[in-house]
Formats: structure tokens, sequence, C-alpha cells
């Protein structure tokens, strides 16, 4: 269903740009936060979290209204929605993956095969915040042991059922192949595609930035920074010095002086 057609609708990630990297407070970011609410201006969370890790943030943050974009872009988090607890989109990958060649099958431990104890381990997450990393509905990463040609052969068996690869910092996640730019798209339909805005500090967050029509990279001190985007010759992607939720309110503050908001 259409939804009110907003002046512009925000697109955002969440870990090191909308949330501090440390702590993952997002107090610095609450004056913008605050003004988008007043002019009914939607706020879309767009992160590689599970629903169940972003349906209390969304609802934390005021945004329960807005849809969210789920396992970066593998799915979406309907307004109003509760996480559920499982899906059929991921019990399809998992029969997928479990269809590869075993020597090959065996080179990849993913978060369901480790579970919410070994997913902990693997990223420094808290135990209860490792349990609903687990709950996941459309991707599965997981760590690859294997050598490059091996998984070479692993992704070509893979994609013969329909999946895809998609490599992070640490993890090879799996999906059917959705992006965040495409649910970007899929979502700003629903809303008459207004103008659009995104915010990220990450190499995944690099195709929305880029289908924006203005997209600001948010400082991270934690990694490299990001290559040069196509966009920031004409200033339709811009550099914040800042980082994290002190770079988002001063990009998104600098957007609302631009609208007359």
């Amino acid at each position: 269903m259409p939804m009110p057609r907003p002046v512009l609708l925000i697109f955002t990630d969440l870990d090191g740009t909308l949330l501090d990297h440390e702590t993952y407070s997002h107090e610095a970011a609450a004056p913008a936060l605050e003004a988008l609410r007043g002019a009914g201006v939607p706020v879309i969370l767009a992160s590689s979290k599970t629903a169940a890790e972003i349906a209390p943030l969304r609802a934390d943050l005021g945004l329960a209204a807005h849809p969210a974009i789920v396992e970066n872009g593998a799915g979406i988090l309907e307004p109003g929605a509760e996480a559920p607890r499982t899906g059929s989109r991921y019990r399809a990958l998992r029969t997928a993956l479990n269809q590869v060649p075993a020597p090959l099958r065996q080179r990849f431990r993913g978060f369901g095969d480790g579970g919410a104890h070994w997913i902990a381990d693997a990223t420094g997450l808290a135990p209860e915040a490792a349990a609903l990393a687990a709950q996941r509905l459309y991707s599965e990463p997981g760590i690859w042991s294997g050598s490059e040609a091996e998984k070479t052969e692993f992704l070509a068996a893979l994609r013969a059922q329909g999946v895809s690869g998609r490599e992070g910092g640490r993890f090879l996640t799996l999906s059917f192949g959705a992006s965040k730019a495409g649910q970007m798209a899929e979502i700003a339909a629903r809303y008459s595609t207004p103008y659009m805005v995104a915010l990220g500090d990450a190499p995944n967050d690099r195709e929305m930035l880029e289908q924006a029509d203005q997209g600001f990279i948010i400082a991270n001190p934690h990694r490299a920074p990001m290559p040069p985007l196509d966009g920031e010759e004409t200033g339709r992607i811009q550099r914040i010095a800042a980082a994290g939720p002190k770079g988002w309110n001063q990009a998104v503050l600098q957007v609302i002086a631009d609208f007359g908001i």
C-alpha cells in the first residue's frame, strides 16, 4: 500500500554511522532525529543486523512506523512488525548450502552451524546479542577455512542454486542476492520515490550511497577510509569528518537546513 509522499527519505546504516562504534549509543544524533520526527521524515534503518536485533532498536529510536532493511539487504522488516523466529528463505538457503559437495561444504562454518556461543566467540558479541544475531531469516554469514581455489568452487556450486556470496571484513555472507540498494528502491517506491538521502561508513554501504540522491560517508577511525565513490566529484556524495552519530547529526542537520525543514 502506497505511503504518503514525504519531503525526503533517510536511509541509514547503524554501527559506526547512527550508532557509536564503541558504545552503540545514538545520543549524539538526537537533535537531528528529533527534527526528522517532528517534520514527519521517515528514517529507514539499513543494516547487516537481523530483524531480531533491529526490531527493539527501531522501537527505541521511535522509528517503528517505518520499514527497515535487515541482513545487509537480504530482507525487509515491515512497519510495526516483530521479528519472526524462523523464515522459509533461510531454510531454503541452508538446504542449498548443504547440497554443496561435502569437501567444500565442510570448509564453511556458518552461523547456523556454530550456534549462539560460537557466534559470540567469533564476533565478540555478548551472549544475549549473539542469540539475536543467530535468529536469521534471509542470509548466512560464516567463516571460510579453505583455499581461494576451493572458495571459487564453493561459490560456483552455490550460484548454480541461485545463492550468491559477499565478502565482508571477516565473514563470507550467503544470500539469494538481494542488496541494500535493491531494497532501498523498493521502499522508496512505497513513498512515491521522494528525494533520497543515504548515510553509511563501510564498503557494504557503497551501493546504497551511490544510488541515493545525496549520500554521506561518515568517518570511521576504526577502518581504512572508503575508496572514492561515484558521485563524490560532483558533490552528490560527501565525506563527513566527524565519526558515528556526531557525524550523522552534522550531515542530517545540513540536509534539514538545505530543505528548509
